[in-house]
């Protein structure tokens, strides 16, 4: 690396850690300070310019903060205390940020519930917050009556945004009730930054959903971190297309527009079709992103208006390598910036300077701010590998281990405030890690990290598996995968085989016309290693996803790759051939009873 690439490097690192840095050095446990003060600044200072813009509604600061005042009156009015629990249930509109934002001002945790759940994670993630009130959009009460069965305990409904069900309280009229007059200044005196703001859910891809605490410290630190890294000004505007109920959407694409005094645009959903004419609309400037959705971008055929944006900036996270130099390319985006982090954890990262395929970046003289190691990890077990004295050891240059981070209550970088469930935050906590008496969060990612300090995401700890006697990261068989003629999409998982060691790799795809199935075979001769190359094909339609976009495996893992229960059209690499065959019932009976061979 040239001299002048490695200053530039460090200067574009030291100039966003300072940001950062700048923006939270009030930010600690018992500091009087609230994202509130932010937008109640905005309305003073900028009350007439656009906070939101959604479709053809504009909504300034001050209307932003005026309708915030009124949820937090309806709420007092109710006689809800300090702490105690509103949950939310409402699709991507301004009144959720309202919502919440009024809350928060009054000194209630809101529960952000993903508008797409239904059945019984809705009604588990619902009982989890344990809210005596309800806000509904008035378009999900069907999902929420469909719930209903599975609930022990039904709270008040408040429907907005339309017609009000029967069983629901008319929330609008009863806003309506409420002074939009700005909040007294002695209003939030008892409210401190280590309070509880939100609870925000897993995405229950392992499992039913876990309600994350969000404390107004977490709160600011994650908006920060995100300010700290674009550095927007009051003529930026935001396009975020998440979920507002999760954090890259809800809080992390909300941090640069709410700290810098911008715009936030906003959909009820993604779209790839009209993305650009999005942009051509409303003019955004930074673009905050999930992997998939770049991906489906690049899939799209070439938009008139795919280049005429103003664009300066995406941010966000899992943009594989194989598509990042792809989607910069064609679409003209100058900068991306790819970031790790999880909602409850506290191990985050930027790879500010946008080094194509790493997640974020800890040089050495970083790591005494940025606790975070990658430590050796034991696949059989599941669980970091521990010499014999005890303690955990970090890996070396380029070896792969899972990302931990230091817990210090004491630090707002380092606090872990866990979920809802003191056993479900207990289970990510490695204790001893290093010394008796430490403790790290465990972040279940398998990462390695090169001699500068950039870190590249490999797997979750629960997806690599072992066959053959080999770890296998389905990441990179992915990766792998994508990039073959005719491949749209690509989710790799392993599967039970009876009698097998460990799990044989499968792949479901998505492919067009260009797909060559006996050319996949050889490519992936040359450029995967035996005992990664996907035993088992699935071809899909579409590949099924979070609300998220995380791609889901565990119910295709369940499947398992039964042809009398599947379908999706399989096939099978045998040991006897150099192609693919098509899975039919007496094969699988072959490979079940152990007479056909792998």
């Amino acid at each position: 690396m040239a001299l002048s690439d490695a200053v530039t490097r460090e200067a574009v690192y030291v100039a966003a850690v300072a940001r950062t840095l700048m923006l939270t050095r009030h930010v600690r446990p018992d500091a009087k300070l609230t994202i509130a003060d932010w937008t109640e600044r905005w309305a003073r200072e900028r009350g007439d310019q656009p906070a939101i813009l959604q479709q053809d509604r504009v909504v300034t600061w001050r209307e932003l903060d005026a309708g915030a005042n009124q949820y937090a009156r309806w709420a007092k009015s109710l006689g809800l205390q300090k702490g105690d629990v509103v949950s939310i249930l409402m699709e991507n509109r301004p009144e959720f940020i309202m919502a919440w934002l009024g809350l928060l001002k009054g000194g209630m945790v809101a529960a952000l519930i993903n508008t797409h759940l239904t059945g019984q994670p809705l009604a588990h993630s619902i009982g989890l917050a344990g809210a005596k009130h309800l806000i509904l959009g008035s378009d999900l009460a069907d999902s929420y009556a469909a719930a209903l069965s599975g609930m022990a305990s039904h709270p008040t409904l408040w429907a907005t945004g339309g017609h009000v069900s029967t069983g629901c309280e008319n929330l609008d009229a009863a806003l309506c009730a409420q002074s939009d007059a700005p909040m007294p200044p002695d209003s939030r005196d008892d409210i401190f930054c280590r309070d509880k703001a939100l609870y925000i859910y897993t995405s229950g891809t392992t499992g039913l959903p876990k309600a994350a605490n969000i404390s107004h410290m977490r709160l600011l630190h994650i908006m920060s971190a995100f300010q700290g890294a674009v550095n927007a000004g009051a003529d930026d505007r935001m396009y975020d297309v998440l979920p507002l109920y999760h954090s890259a959407g809800g809080i992390a694409a909300l941090g640069p527009p709410f700290l810098g005094g911008g715009s936030l645009v906003i959909r009820t959903r993604f779209s790839a079709t009209e993305f650009w004419e999005d942009c051509r609309r409303y003019r955004p400037t930074v673009f905050q992103y999930i992997g998939e959705l770049c991906r489906y971008l690049v899939n799209t055929p070439e938009h008139p208006d795919e280049r005429a944006h103003n664009l300066k900036i995406a941010i966000g996270n899992g943009l594989r390598p194989e598509i990042w130099s792809r989607f910069q390319s064609r679409f003209g985006i100058p900068h991306i910036m790819e970031f790790y982090g999880a909602t409850e954890g506290n191990v985050g990262m930027i790879n500010y300077d946008g080094k194509v395929g790493a997640i974020g970046r800890v040089p050495w003289y970083a790591r005494g701010i940025q606790k975070i190691r990658l430590v050796r990890y034991d696949l059989d077990k599941g669980a970091p590998a521990r010499g014999a004295d005890g303690l955990c050891t970090e890996t070396a240059g380029g070896e792969i281990g899972e990302a931990i981070g230091k817990i210090d209550p004491n630090d707002p970088r380092s606090r872990f405030d866990g979920y809802t469930s003191t056993q479900e935050t207990e289970k990510k906590i490695l204790r001893d890690a290093f010394a008796k008496g430490d403790a790290w969060f465990r972040t279940g990612d398998l990462m390695r990290r090169d001699g500068h300090g950039y870190f590249y995401f490999v797997d979750r700890t629960g997806d690599t598996f072992r066959w053959k006697g080999e770890n296998v990261a389905t990441s990179e068989v992915a990766e792998a995968l994508s990039v073959f003629p005719g491949v749209k999409e690509a989710n790799v998982y392993g599967v039970e085989v009876p009698g097998g060691e460990g799990k044989a790799g499968m792949a479901a795809l998505v492919t067009d016309a260009r797909f060559d199935l006996s050319a996949l075979a050889i490519y992936l001769e040359k450029n995967l290693p035996f005992f990664a190359r996907p035993i088992f094909l699935r071809f899909q339609q579409e590949i099924e996803v979070t609300s998220t976009f995380k791609q889901r495996k565990i119910e295709l893992q369940k499947e398992g790759f039964d042809p009398s229960v599947i379908a999706d059209p399989l096939y099978v690499r045998l040991a006897s051939a150099a192609d693919y065959t098509h899975l039919t019932p007496d094969l699988y009976r072959g490979i079940c009873d152990g007479k056909t061979k792998l």
